[in-house]
């Protein structure tokens, strides 16, 4: 879940993530020589630098990522795929209101994309902009139900909101899409637990742990930021842990 701020298990997070970045389309084209100036129109030539953008970017190199995106949309800027790669890019590079504004463009223009809502989503979760959040994460999920991402983002955002029985439908739909990934039990974890029901809380955080080691450290939640979880959730989730290690015994199922 993100994470696209969305989650995959036991990957880096990174946006929906990363937990779960939004999934995006290249072409298997062969590396592309270093970024020159363009003048031209080449889709070819872009998905070549597409395809470099997201290898730097497994690499954590997200300057140079961020800078071969920008030249795949210069080649071919009416490629939806090449601007989803740039927005979610820029979001790497904590440059949202850049972000938001691609990703907006990527939405308007191509209505039924549903990498671009779910991209667009994300970053409206990270800025705090949950009515934004729910609706984009809606509209995606009116384009597939079957969207992990969304469902567990809407798990985040509704569970910010207060809406707490909503929020568990939505991460027990998150869960049931993607059971191999944390993200959702963690997101459930924190729903039950600001809910008061603990014992159920601790029962998801356990079976996210037997999927994940790493969330038995405290120091690790803070990476859960790339997968869409606010500040205040992390803090919730550290609390949670703290009940496990003081003894807590829950099972797994």
């Amino acid at each position: 879940m993100l994470c696209l701020v969305g989650c995959q298990a036991t990957q880096p997070m990174a946006g929906i993530g990363s937990p779960k970045t939004p999934p995006v389309v290249v072409s298997s084209s062969p590396k592309t020589p270093p970024v020159r100036a363009v003048t031209v129109r080449n889709p070819q030539e872009a998905a070549k630098y597409r395809l470099l953008g997201l290898e730097y970017q497994k690499e954590n190199r997200l300057r140079e990522a961020l800078e071969a995106m920008e030249k795949s949309v210069e080649l071919d800027p009416l490629n939806a795929i090449g601007k989803i790669n740039l927005g979610w890019a820029l979001h790497l590079a904590e440059r949202d209101q850049e972000a938001k504004k691609v990703l907006e463009q990527v939405t308007q223009e191509h209505p039924d994309n549903v990498s671009g809502f779910n991209a667009l989503g994300i970053v409206y979760l990270v800025m705090g902009d949950l009515t934004k959040a729910v609706a984009t994460h809606t509209r995606a999920v009116q384009l597939g139900d079957e969207n992990e991402i969304a469902h567990y983002n809407l798990s985040l955002a509704y569970h910010l909101l207060g809406k707490y029985e909503t929020a568990i439908r939505e991460g027990k739909k998150a869960a049931q899409l993607e059971p191999s990934n944390p993200h959702p039990k963690i997101a459930l974890a924190l729903i039950f637990w600001t809910k008061g029901e603990k014992e159920q809380s601790l029962q998801y955080y356990n079976q996210a742990m037997y999927l994940d080691g790493r969330y038995r450290y405290s120091d690790y939640l803070d990476k859960l930021k790339k997968a869409g979880f606010s500040p205040t959730q992390i803090q919730t989730l550290k609390k949670i842990l703290k009940s496990l290690r003081m003894g807590v015994r829950v099972s797994f199922f």
